[in-house]
């Protein structure tokens, strides 16, 4: 998304917010606040003899740690909103966690690349009397750029009855209880493009407003109020009737498999990392009825990682059992981090970020079971990356469905915050793989952003064999956004922008068809399904291209798909097709969805 990209209008008579005067500058880094004593983590390794990396270690300067009598919270929460209000492609990174008790009159506004959460077993261990807000101040009222950042294991108990958290891609609210309403949209209802609840609880309604999509799963609600194009919920407790096209809301009572995203707790004085258990036809959240289903590790079982740590010192530690914690910052990698063994946990903090140098990928899982990745972000590098990640190497075949891998809240840009190439984003080989939330972004503003400068042809590639996606939201790539080629492949709920940058119909063309879907099935799949799924275009540099169709597919019975949308934003090229040669074009300036119910 852009300030450019187009949604509903506001509501007739009601003001946009204006730019918001932010507190002054910090005058420090923020510093560590009562963690538990804990021994240093240990330095990158160096050259000369491999030494026995430890587990453990404290979290690094900008994780900062509350109790409910830490004092000046809310001075501390206002240092780190002013410098990360406005600060998209900046470098700060940080993690807010409040360890279990009541916190009473605070309001704490999140910026980019800042994830709030608390150190609870269960959200409501910790409760927050005030709000956990994300407005759009900063872009004069527009949500549609705010990314990278979230909200996980906390209760809210909002001052006015609603809690606001106006997102856009990549701002997953998990685990959350909230004690009254929550509204999606921005403060005067500008535009908003978001976004991902998943097992959270909203006591009142949802009022998504101005939002073009979101997707819930597994949570519970009290009420839904509106909703613009695709609203998606799976295993939702309280989700409104299907009913798409109009509303357009796309219900599944359940979710096929889900397992919950890791999360570090306290036991005591000590920190843990918790790991849900696996679940099948879930709905409704995992807590709240007593102890979780999981099991949990000890914070020594971790190679707690600083940045500046390289790839070979995160690789030892892998390869001494170790699994790893990734705490705010940059980590640039001269060599793919390689997670060989099975069962390994891959945790960040505060939006860390891996960029590789050199060409080379990021990271590299081998064909395991039970795997789990989350909480980081992968930048492209200025040196081509044939991937930035790979989920299994070529030819994986293994049967992970007890035990699958998991990729959760793990998020890839190409350019944006400064030049960067790939040919691949994301490579998905290991068979029953749960992709449970991702952004895969081609960024269309920013430093080194152009057609060929940040150039990658393929979002998402999916070969491996019965895996799942939920929550899939990949922008802008050359060519194909997501090409699955595995099969039995399922998706609850895809949101997309074709390239907007494309020059003109030559560079987009695909053989005899006018443009690369935006999600291609490979012709040899027989089975394949996909439920709530939208593709917009915004052809800004030449508004006279034409894209087919944004769905593409091979017809058989076995290959289904139901709500599918394609969206012309304000005439900035258009949609002959929805999906293959099926659905009405879109046309002239009127940013309206054609709609195709199911297919074939």
């Amino acid at each position: 998304m852009t300030s450019d990209s187009p949604s509903a209008p506001p509501p007739s008579g009601r003001p946009v917010l204006g730019r918001r005067t932010v507190l002054g500058a910090v005058a420090a880094a923020p510093v560590l606040a009562g963690l538990p004593s804990a021994a240093s983590a240990a330095p990158p390794a160096g050259r000369g003899k491999p030494r026995r990396l430890k587990g453990g270690g404290d979290l690094g300067p900008n994780v900062i740690v509350f109790d409910p009598s830490t004092p000046g919270i809310q001075a501390r929460l206002d240092e780190v909103f002013a410098r990360q209000e406005s600060a998209q492609f900046g470098t700060g990174r940080y993690q807010l966690l409040f360890k279990p008790g009541t916190y009473h009159g605070l309001n704490a506004q999140i910026g980019f690349y800042t994830s709030i959460s608390g150190l609870g077993l269960s959200p409501d261990d910790t409760t927050i009397n005030g709000d956990v807000t994300v407005d759009a101040g900063w872009f004069d009222g527009n949500a549609t750029q705010n990314f990278w950042r979230s909200a996980e294991n906390l209760a809210v108990v909002p001052v006015s009855g609603t809690n606001r958290w106006a997102v856009a891609q990549a701002a997953p609210f998990r685990r959350m209880h909230i004690r009254g309403g929550l509204n999606l949209a921005p403060s005067g209802y500008g535009w908003a493009s978001g976004g991902y609840i998943a097992d959270s609880r909203v006591d009142g309604t949802v009022g998504p407003y101005s939002q073009q999509q979101w997707y819930t799963r597994d949570s519970a609600v009290g009420g839904w109020t509106n909703a613009v194009w695709n609203m998606v919920f799976s295993g939702v407790e309280g989700a409104p009737a299907q009913s798409f096209p109009e509303p357009p809301y796309t219900t599944l009572d359940t979710t096929p498999i889900s397992r919950e995203k890791p999360f570090l707790y306290l036991d005591g004085d000590r920190y843990r990392v918790f790991l849900p258990a696996l679940r099948r036809n879930a709905r409704g959240v995992t807590w709240g009825n007593g102890t979780p289903r999981g099991t949990s590790l000890p914070l020594d079982r971790f190679y707690v990682a600083r940045p500046g740590d390289s790839a070979a010192t995160l690789n030892q530690a892998l390869a001494q059992g170790l699994h790893l914690l990734l705490t705010p910052g940059i980590y640039r990698v001269d060599q793919p981090v390689r997670v060989d063994r099975p069962g390994t946990v891959v945790l960040g903090l505060g939006y860390a970020t891996l960029i590789p140098g050199n060409g080379a990928t990021a990271m590299r899982v081998a064909d395991v079971d039970g795997v789990r990745l989350a909480g980081f972000l992968i930048d492209a590098g200025p040196v081509n990356s044939r991937t930035l990640l790979e989920i299994g190497p070529s030819g994986s075949s293994r049967n992970h469905s007890a035990d699958p891998i998991t990729v959760q809240d793990v998020f890839i840009r190409i350019g944006g915050a400064g030049p960067g190439k790939a040919t691949t984003s994301m490579v998905v080989n290991a068979r029953h793989t749960v992709i449970d939330h991702t952004w895969v972004w081609r960024a269309d503003h920013g430093d080194g952003v152009g057609w060929e400068t940040n150039r990658c042809d393929y979002g998402v590639v999916v070969n491996g064999h019965d895996v799942l996606a939920t929550g899939l939201f990949v922008e802008h790539f050359n060519k194909y956004d997501v090409q699955w080629n595995g099969e039995r492949g399922r998706t609850i709920f895809f949101q997309n922008e074709k390239a907007y940058d494309a020059p003109d119909q030559a560079s987009i063309q695909n053989g005899a068809i006018k443009g690369y879907a935006a999600y291609k099935v490979g012709d040899r799949v027989t089975e394949h399904e996909g439920w709530g799924m939208g593709s917009y275009c915004y052809y800004n540099v030449n508004p006279a291209i034409v894209q087919h169709h944004g769905f593409a597919a091979p017809r058989r019975p076995g290959v289904r798909f139901h709500h599918l949308l394609v969206v012309s934003l304000s005439g900035h090229g258009q949609y002959e097709c929805v999906i293959n040669d099926t659905g009405a074009p879109t046309s002239g300036t009127d940013t309206v969805p054609s709609k195709v119910v199911s297919y074939p």
